[in-house]
């Protein structure tokens, strides 16, 4: 979430902010918050004033009895105070309240090279790399492929978990395990250190890296607890620092991390489609940053470095493409995806995510770095997924594929194959 101090002190900052995410509808709500919380301030001091107040009427009956004086009078003004003041703050509280959640509405403060645009129709290519092959053969999607081999039985899941699961079977269950290996090697030679986190989290704790809609529409919930199943590893990796305090010569902590991840996936174009593009359940290494906020850009390129090198090491056709504003999601100042070529549709699709969510996961989380003169501040997020294997696999099998129906592995995968260099049928 913002800071309330950059809502009080630059409001118009955060009302351009909310015009140019087009997001004019919350420019009241920003109106009232200010108001909202105008009106807090001014009861914050009325309850302070009338604490002190409380204090120097104990001691003046104090006072009062030492002289011998008469203590009524004081005793029945000493009597009111308890009213008064549980008056204000039970206002204080509802003022308080009304205006935190109008603050979780604020989206983050977007980076200024973040393209203008409605939707994601206007965000930007800012690079391509690599050529498609041309196919000289009819080509087939990965689902005819898998199925035809052997390797995937889509029918079977679609019967015992619905649509959006998969059972993989041969070489390419070991072709998703490959993917894995690879990316974990890739990452551990970068230096950064590898975590395993809890696949479900505290719905409270999960909501410290989500807003309201993203969990609604993405998040499975555990009936009769107070669990969640992640989307990501970021949020298991956000939440393992729960209101700490990082010295800034620990700085920066750069983490990787495997996991299952689970989506609902509503409102999601496709996910009634076959195949393993669009799941409700899947692998991903994903690459975690906690900086200092002067870090934080730098940082981002590195991390999209990382991920542009491996997918280059796949020989993948891919593009970078830079999320424009209004489809920037709210916790996100930054954004850009990697996309890779499809030859069945003849269209790049996301495989990637980079965000720098620059200070406002960590605001919500409570998560401080502590400078080396003592003085405390919010640091910065940042994430990039490595890779997701499901995504990938069906680029591998649609870009890889021959004549004769076969896939040819990539060559850096053959060592995660057993050596092999094409995926066999097990029919």
């Amino acid at each position: 979430m913002l800071d309330i101090n950059l809502v009080r002190e630059n409001p118009k900052l955060i009302e351009k902010n909310l015009r140019n995410k087009f997001q004019e509808g919350k420019i009241p709500i920003l109106h009232q918050l200010i108001k909202d919380d105008n009106e807090w301030r001014k009861l914050k001091l009325k309850a302070d004033n009338k604490r002190s107040e409380r204090n120097k009427i104990s001691l003046d009956i104090s006072k009062a009895k030492k002289e011998g004086k008469n203590i009524k009078p004081i005793l029945k003004k000493a009597k009111e105070i308890p009213k008064e003041l549980e008056k204000i703050e039970t206002k204080l509280k509802k003022v308080k309240n009304k205006a935190s959640k109008a603050l979780l509405q604020m989206p983050n403060i977007m980076h200024s090279t973040v393209p203008k645009g409605k939707d994601d129709s206007k965000n930007k290519v800012i690079k391509i790399i690599g050529k498609p092959k041309k196919l000289k053969f009819k080509i087939k999607n990965h689902v005819e492929l898998a199925e035809k081999l052997g390797l995937a039985d889509f029918e079977a899941s679609a019967k015992t978990s619905g649509n959006g699961f998969y059972f993989l079977k041969g070489d390419l269950a070991l072709l998703n395990q490959a993917l894995i290996r690879y990316t974990i090697e890739f990452m551990q030679k970068k230096k950064y250190t590898y975590i395993e986190p809890p696949l479900m989290l505290g719905k409270e704790v999960l909501s410290t890296a989500l807003d309201t809609q993203e969990f609604e529409q993405t998040i499975y919930e555990i009936q009769d607890e107070e669990l969640s199943l992640i989307g990501t590893s970021e949020h298991s990796l956000l939440a393992m620092y729960l209101d700490h305090e990082i010295h800034e010569n620990k700085l920066p902590i750069k983490y990787y991390s495997y996991s299952m991840c689970f989506r609902k996936e509503i409102g999601s174009h496709g996910i009634n489609e076959k195949g393993l593009w669009r799941t409700h359940q899947f692998n991903k290494v994903e690459q975690f940053i906690f900086c200092k906020p002067e870090e934080s850009y730098k940082l981002y390129d590195e991390l999209q470095k990382n991920t542009i090198e491996l997918f280059k090491s796949l020989k993948l056709p891919i593009r970078i493409l830079e999320i424009c504003s209004g489809d920037l999601p709210d916790w996100k100042s930054k954004s850009s995806d990697i996309e890779i070529y499809r030859p069945t549709t003849k269209d790049y699709g996301e495989v990637t995510s980079l965000s720098n969510c620059t200070d406002y996961q960590a605001r919500k989380a409570n998560i401080k770095l502590v400078r080396k003169d003592g003085n405390r501040e919010v640091l910065h997020t940042l994430n990039n997924t490595a890779i997701a294997t499901s995504r990938v696999m069906v680029a591998i099998i649609e870009n890889y594929q021959n004549k004769d129906g076969s896939v040819t592995i990539p060559t850096v995968l053959e060592p995660y194959m057993f050596g092999k260099k094409k995926l066999l049928s097990l029919i």
